[in-house]
């Protein structure tokens, strides 16, 4: 299994997931401020959001292997196209090699905004599992014989 990595530089710890409320009293969920008034208002962008950079960890060549900028609102769909980059390379190493990817799974982290409050794709992660079949292993070359023979007298010909 090779795991991959793809966390923003900035990454909080141990904050809680937090999700919008149905309850309409509920106000101040990361996307709206409240003023003196009780009204509420469309929040800008925080300086945190703002200042938050996302870098891959991995030593494959995908993108962003230098820490570059993404907007909330994008961050989603970015790092699922860049933890796809990383299936696409584990199906061609794969291929390569001889071998079959077995599994390929992609998982995405969100994180909450300690200054909004807004819950964003934080990063995420690829794992791959692949086998390699290896015919100059005797254990392999012994597997073959056994189902070469297996195989032996299942079709028959019966035409004359």
């Amino acid at each position: 299994m090779i795991p991959v990595s793809f966390y923003p530089d900035s990454y909080p710890i141990n904050n809680p997931l937090s999700y919008p409320s149905s309850d309409p009293n509920v106000k101040g969920m990361g996307n709206e401020k409240v003023d003196e008034a009780g009204k509420t208002k469309a929040a800008t962008e925080c300086q945190t959001c703002k200042n938050r950079k996302y870098k891959d960890g991995s030593d494959e060549m995908v993108s962003f292997k230098s820490a570059a900028h993404i907007s909330p609102l994008a961050a989603a769909s970015r790092v699922r196209a860049h933890e796809q980059e990383h299936v696409s390379n584990a199906y061609s190493k794969a291929e390569m090699g001889n071998g079959k990817v077995l599994q390929a799974s992609v998982t995405l982290k969100t994180a909450v905004c300690p200054e909004c409050g807004r819950v964003y794709v934080s990063g995420g992660t690829t794992h791959t599992k692949i086998t390699y079949s290896n015919e100059e292993q005797p254990y392999q070359k012994q597997l073959k014989a056994i189902l070469d023979d297996a195989g032996k007298g299942n079709n028959i010909d019966v035409r004359k």
